[in-house]
């Protein structure tokens, strides 16, 4: 999707420890406007599939997964880092690793909004190491649901989430796949540029 790889060019910034942020338009200040393409483009891409449920983690992917829902008028369900006071019942709960905050936590989904005749796509803002997604699958699994694939954002080419997620066997589609990122420079490289 060349307007998000021009918009990751112009704005995002390269951190030590191979972290791009994107924070000024994707996960913490957010361009609607862009989010609304990057909707579209989700439909296109699943236009093939059947969904009636979206499910995301919180909190980033919130807000792409609400506009991604609107593009196939389904409901969003979002899994909770921690167990809450309204949050009461059963539940599905699964670990993840985060990259990104270098721990472990549990992530939370009421068996109310998720279960068997649902047909989930999963939606988050980046793919480093997969955990998150691996995570959203064992939920999806759990739950006796059907999961239809997962979209991307941003996936980070050069670490080992992409590749273990498509080696699963989940329909994975990024829309943007960030192969090499040079701090120095500022450099950042796609899998589909042109060399």
């Amino acid at each position: 999707m060349e307007l998000l790889k021009e918009r990751i060019r112009r704005d995002g910034k390269i951190k030590a420890g191979n972290v791009l942020k994107v924070d000024s338009f994707l996960n913490h200040q957010m361009d609607t406007d862009l989010f609304q393409e990057i909707g579209k483009e989700f439909k296109r891409r699943f236009a093939d599939a059947e969904i009636n449920k979206i499910l995301t983690i919180e909190a980033s992917g919130i807000g792409i997964a609400c506009v991604v829902a609107q593009q196939f008028h389904v409901p969003v369900v979002f899994a909770k880092k921690n167990q809450t006071k309204n949050i009461a019942g059963d539940v599905y709960t699964s670990k993840v690793e985060s990259y990104t905050h270098g721990r472990t936590y549990d992530i939370i989904v009421a068996k109310e909004f998720l279960g068997a005749g649902d047909k989930v796509l999963l939606i988050d803002d980046f793919l480093a190491n997969g955990k998150a997604l691996e995570g959203l699958a064992a939920l999806v699994q759990a739950s006796g649901a059907e999961l239809v694939g997962a979209g991307i954002v941003i996936e980070k080419g050069f670490q080992v989430g992409g590749d273990a997620i498509r080696a699963s066997g989940i329909r994975l589609e990024s829309l943007a796949i960030v192969d090499s990122m040079d701090e120095e420079s500022g450099t950042i490289t796609f899998r589909d540029d042109e060399a």
